[in-house]
């Protein structure tokens, strides 16, 4: 149904072929979900879809999440803005898995771009079953032991720091206590095994010492930068990305200050059993 082009050997694929403002047929959306899982992150172009084609999309998936420190979209509070300005510039700047402060993590996200920057601004994203593949048996052993501490307080300590920030978020800090997740995840539909810390949530290893939870959490953190295991996206307006965030980690490429960038996210309600 669509013409794919990967972007590397790891992850990564664009398609073309359809136009999703007039075609999100059962048939369409069931070849996306089928190329999400094969590629685990795929590719748009041009595709100017409105904000309730675009929360449609997401939906087809499953359930919606909404997320508690961004600003939405009048009457449609799935779509959360993204965006930075020489005035607010973004403060992400770490790989990261979506939301894994939650019991349930985002099964994935559609990323729609409104706003680019004319040049710079791309996002790379990492394949966490690459990275896992790549371990040695050993370690792939140790680690499947073992369980980790996220907190959404430790992501986003530095909006919590700004003035008013404790106040402006002590709800979604309410709500989101810290909980624990696996090191390694056995993902839901593929089987297959996947890394599940990322350094902008995970805080500490439970089983280990802080001493060693830091050290084997630095481990990880830089072998999933590999390039090996990576793809790079350049923005244009009305690109959509979409991403399983079960097995893969993002970060922003903030190489475009002060340009402005937007783009709107909107977050698939996660499985429920690892």
């Amino acid at each position: 149904m669509f013409s794919v082009s990967p972007l590397s050997s790891a992850l990564g694929a664009e398609l073309f072929g359809v136009d999703l403002t007039t075609d999100m047929s059962f048939a369409v959306l069931q070849e996306i979900r089928q190329q999400l899982l094969e590629h685990e992150v795929i590719f748009f172009r041009d595709q100017d879809v409105s904000p309730k084609q675009h929360r449609a999309l997401a939906a087809s998936f499953g359930p919606l999440q909404t997320h508690p420190a961004y600003d939405t979209v009048a009457g449609i509070p799935e779509i959360t803005i993204l965006e930075s300005t020489a005035e607010n510039p973004t403060k992400i700047e770490a790989w990261h898995t979506d939301m894994t402060f939650r019991q349930h993590p985002p099964l994935g996200c559609v990323l729609r771009a409104k706003i680019t920057p004319s040049k710079g601004g791309d996002t790379m994203w990492a394949s966490m079953t690459a990275a896992y593949d790549a371990l040695s048996p050993g370690m792939q052993n140790f680690l499947s032991e073992l369980s980790a501490e996220h907190d959404f307080s430790y992501g986003f300590k530095e909006s919590l720091a700004e003035p008013g920030g404790r106040e402006r978020l002590a709800q979604a800090v309410a709500d989101n206590p810290p909980v624990i997740h696996p090191v390694i995840r056995t993902h839901p539909e593929t089987g297959k095994k996947v890394i599940f810390v990322n350094s902008l949530f995970t805080t500490r290893i439970l089983e280990l010492s802080r001493e060693e939870s830091q050290a084997v959490l630095n481990f990880l953190y830089d072998h999933i930068t590999t390039p090996e295991f990576s793809c790079r996206f350049n923005w244009k307006p009305n690109s959509i990305a979409i991403w399983d965030n079960r097995s893969t980690q993002h970060k922003p490429v903030n190489d475009y200050f002060p340009a402005h960038r937007m783009l709107h996210r909107v977050v698939i309600d996660g499985d429920k059993p690892y």
